[in-house]
């Protein structure tokens, strides 16, 4: 079942966001709650997507710290948002909360820099 959670936003506005009501599915009943209206967030929309932006930046900045770090890095990914939790990580696709694409352009880089392939630098023979 969905149900309707307004966000108060930093520069006063508002957003209203139909979320899925998980915590009746596992049994759990909301009280004392206007049926006629959204539920009130206790943390403004701004708060509830911040929870979600240090993995999003670990995930970026580990993928550009590779050997040969890409051009561009593609992410997708998903998130619900929750009156208490704020924003949860989802699913991006089936089986996978985020799915990255990563693109090289132009010139190996490693030749750049005198290296002629990564087995030598891991003392590989």
């Amino acid at each position: 079942m969905k149900r309707l959670v307004e966000f108060p936003m930093d520069d006063g506005g508002t957003v209203i966001v139909e979320v899925d009501d998980w915590e009746e599915e596992r049994g759990q009943r909301r009280v004392g709650r206007d049926e006629e209206g959204p539920e009130q967030s206790s943390q403004s929309f701004e708060q509830a997507i911040a929870r979600i932006r240090p993995t999003t930046e670990k995930v970026i900045a580990t993928l550009r710290g590779l050997f040969q770090p890409p051009d561009e890095v593609q992410m997708e990914f998903g998130f619900t948002l929750s009156a208490k939790f704020g924003a949860i990580l989802t699913s991006a696709s089936a089986d996978a909360n985020y799915k990255v694409t990563l693109r090289w352009k132009g010139e190996d880089k490693s030749k750049k820099s005198g290296v002629s392939d990564v087995s030598s630098l891991q003392g590989v023979s």
